[in-house]
């Protein structure tokens, strides 16, 4: 079931170990990953400072490119459930995109989606991002 859902551009939960053997080097001073997801040879790790995408490249994946998006940049959060046929479950994360556009209001936003099975409960990491904008819309409005 798991390449199927691989096939299907679904992202697999992978465990913390596994992920710091992999990513540890990639880290910052004081980061720690919180969780993983997989999807054949590309990965999202969620840190306790930002959600790491990497794209492994090339025929054997000895290339990677490795993009952030910073946690206090989440301004919203969608989540769709998985249906009752073949469906899967997703979670949109939209960001700003430039922060330095913050001070002159002309901020730049985009989306990121993320696949999961529909057996994965999704509502765990819906919540945790869900807070986290709410929180980041306070901070950026009380400007």
């Amino acid at each position: 079931m798991g390449i199927l859902n691989a096939l299907a551009g679904n992202l697999q939960q992978v465990g913390n170990d596994q992920l710091a053997q992999q990513y540890g080097p990639f880290l910052f001073d004081g980061e720690q990953i919180q969780s993983g997801y997989q999807l054949i040879r590309d990965a999202v790790v969620f840190t306790n400072m930002r959600i790491i995408f990497v794209d492994k490249q090339g025929a054997t994946g000895a290339k990677a490119r490795y993009r952030t998006i910073h946690l206090d940049s989440i301004v919203d959060v969608e989540a769709e459930t998985a249906g009752a046929v073949a469906d899967d479950s997703e979670i949109n994360i939209t960001y700003l995109k430039d922060v330095y556009q913050r001070k002159t209001g002309s901020e730049t936003l985009d989306t990121v989606t993320l696949e999961f099975p529909k057996r994965f409960d999704i509502a765990p990491i819906y919540r945790q991002l869900g807070q986290l904008a709410m929180q980041n819309r306070q901070r950026i409005n009380a400007r």
